[in-house]
């Protein structure tokens, strides 16, 4: 009898050590079979099975369409840096030629639209190592990006940080309108964020104006559940209180105590646009 419940006790041990080791994809990179999506990462590899050793049939270009046509669950997921994406069988069309293949699904867009002839792309291109200079040690980060394109040219590209792997949960991207900013055509808004608690949420403004991408300083939510949130907007001049030719940023924090009592403050920047560039004012 000793023997089997230490049994057990070393099974359920394996089982605990399995599931904290165990890599998900991350929600950014779930995407619907049956559904167009594009290429963000320039030479993407497509292979003949979905395996990083399996032979390489065929490369992709930064947005070629391309159709997804199944997911594949492997086990473990891939992981490369702090991203976490399944394979996707995919058919996609050169010319006369259609073909099929798996790519990595962190090769993907996360998302794309189309406005006045430019295709605008938005996706995770990347891992680094940033350096936290208060605690003098580094902390990884994944670098998003925003790409203009025109047909098969890039016509301007800017990138950002998007924080660390659980921030990659829910992801938007979105263009707006010109917020009233002078001699901008409109804005793009790229979003991700976490679904548990004390998870930041990033968002991303970028003006484009004349064939260019200006991205505005990055926006980061933060909550756990009533005790604290910081939060960071832009009023812009089509917004209530906004002003001509700037952009204002608001932010707040609250906490609370242990007698649950509320602290708030408040405090806010301006940033003028002259319609090329900004600066704060």
């Amino acid at each position: 009898m000793k023997t089997l419940l230490t049994a057990l006790c070393i099974l359920m041990l394996q089982l605990f050590a399995a599931q904290e080791n165990e890599v998900y994809a991350d929600g950014v990179f779930g995407f619907t079979e049956n559904k167009t999506q594009k290429i963000f990462t320039d030479w993407t590899r497509v292979r003949k099975e979905p395996s990083v050793s399996a032979q390489i049939t065929d490369s992709l270009q930064v947005n070629q369409p391309v159709m997804v046509l199944q997911k594949v669950e492997t086990v473990p997921v891939l992981k490369l840096g702090e991203r976490n994406a399944n394979w996707y069988k995919i058919s996609y069309q050169k010319g006369d030629v259609t073909s099929e293949g798996y790519v990595w699904g962190g090769n993907l867009c996360v998302g794309y639209r189309n406005k006045n002839g430019y295709d605008f792309l938005f996706g995770l291109s990347k891992t680094i190592d940033r350096k936290i200079k208060t605690l003098n040690e580094t902390e990884k980060q994944n670098i998003a990006g925003i790409k203009v394109m025109e047909g098969n040219t890039l016509i301007d590209e800017v990138y950002f940080d998007t924080g660390r792997g659980e921030e990659l949960s829910i992801a938007a991207f979105n263009i707006e309108s010109n917020h009233k900013l002078q001699n901008v055509e409109f804005t793009l808004k790229a979003m991700v964020s976490g679904e548990a608690c004390g998870i930041a949420t990033y968002d991303q403004y970028v003006l484009f104006k004349d064939k260019k991408l200006i991205a505005l300083p990055q926006l980061m939510n933060v909550g756990d559940a009533g005790a604290y949130y910081h939060s960071e907007e832009y009023v812009f001049p089509n917004d209530k209180g906004g002003i001509s030719d700037a952009f204002i940023l608001k932010v707040e924090d609250m906490e609370t105590d242990e007698k649950e009592r509320e602290t708030k403050k408040r405090s806010s920047k301006t940033y003028l646009w002259n319609g090329t560039s900004y600066r704060l004012k």
